[in-house]
């Protein structure tokens, strides 16, 4: 992979190693992508503010997210089907990490990495047995909280998940749902495509 000295070379890397369709679906946002350029000239508006001159022998970087102390301000946002990317993915020990429930590897997985402080995210879906259930598996693998996701009454129409024809890959699965009582959702989780899943979720 060579020498890399920026974080922005990581797309370039990722688009060149993976498939289109799983780059598509990692890189793309919905419709004309224009929620997805806004949130990228937000985060260029944050700037650092230079302390020129003061005692930088002793830095502590820590912080709090919602009481839970964590070691620096740097934490892992809810992303989908990240083994996709790389066979370890989601079940490296981060320092605060969110999961997504529609991961591919299960909170159970993730939690025997080691100790971190993890949160879970959860959408709200028609069927309230579903929803009750992935609650009670996070809390039993030491999940600290609920990231709750309100603004999915449908999901946005991924025009390069559409062109590529995504479906997840046949050696993964959505690992949060194994196991569990799913009812009408059954089907639809077989059927690999995410949005398929619209129809269920509900707020």
């Amino acid at each position: 992979m060579g020498e890399i000295t920026n974080v922005m070379e990581y797309e370039a890397i990722a688009k060149e190693k993976l498939p289109k369709m799983v780059f598509d679906y990692y890189a793309s946002g919905a419709e004309d992508q224009w929620t997805l350029q806004e949130n990228r000239n937000a985060f260029s508006r944050i700037l650092f503010r230079p302390r020129i001159l003061i005692d930088v022998s002793k830095i502590d970087m820590s912080t709090t997210v919602l009481g839970f102390k964590i070691s620096m301000p740097i934490m892992i946002a809810p992303t989908a089907m990240q083994k996709m990317a790389h066979p370890e993915a989601s079940t490296l020990c981060f320092n605060f990490q969110t999961l997504s429930s529609w991961s591919t590897s299960s909170v159970e997985e993730v939690a025997s990495t080691g100790p971190g402080i993890r949160f879970f995210q959860l959408y709200v879906y028609k069927d309230r047995n579903v929803v009750a259930q992935l609650v009670r598996r996070a809390e039993r693998a030491g999940f600290k909280a609920i990231a709750l996701t309100v603004d999915t009454p449908r999901l946005g129409r991924r025009e390069a998940d559409i062109k590529n024809r995504f479906t997840l890959p046949p050696f993964l699965t959505l690992k949060n749902f194994q196991g569990l009582d799913l009812g009408k959702m059954d089907e639809e989780l077989m059927s690999s495509k995410p949005w398929h899943l619209e129809p269920l979720v509900y707020l």
